[in-house]
């Protein structure tokens, strides 16, 4: 049985496949216009967004309890040692955060783009792979590498990124 929802399926699974699951256009045409779940509140229609989720970062702490004291005698002798206990903790230093990143949208990424961003990045020393038009594991780590200076930890090319390459035109 088809649905009118088969493209949209398929146009999914090809995204998944390349690592853009959360990369969806927010076309007012489709359905009510919101936004989809996957998308900041207010996103303007149009625009393409990914969840940037980073870890949280938990310290563990490990400190001595006095469960009984030293026990001393008249003459300062300790008769009986005290006992201690081990407790550890987990603190959080840092909780998880969910930032969003404005994304070049899916039909943007073509392999000529993508080409256009290998080269780009081979230019500045972050991609030492070849020119393959491919969204693969080698391009993912040099966008990470490009990104992670400008202090963004994401291997997903930000619009901001593209714009920085020249591979899009900075909106007036």
């Amino acid at each position: 049985m088809t649905t009118p929802y088969a493209p949209l399926v398929a146009s999914l699974s090809l995204l998944m496949a390349i690592g853009l699951g959360a990369c969806l256009p927010l076309d007012p045409a489709v359905g009510s216009g919101t936004a989809p779940p996957e998308a900041p509140p207010g996103a303007p229609p149009g625009t393409c967004w990914h969840r940037n989720t980073s870890p949280a970062v938990i310290q563990t702490v490990t400190d001595q309890v006095l469960v009984t004291p030293a026990v001393v005698d008249a003459t300062g002798q300790i008769t009986q040692p005290a006992v201690f206990r081990t407790v550890t903790r987990q603190d959080i230093v840092q909780p998880r955060r969910d930032t969003w990143l404005e994304t070049p949208c899916p039909e943007q990424l073509t392999p000529e783009f993508t080409a256009s961003l290998q080269r780009a990045l081979a230019v500045r020393g972050y991609y030492r792979g070849t020119t393959t038009g491919q969204m693969d594991r080698a391009t993912r780590i040099a966008i990470r590498r490009y990104q992670k200076e400008t202090g963004l930890d994401s291997s997903t090319l930000s619009l901001d990124t593209a714009r920085q390459l020249g591979l899009i035109a900075i909106a007036q």
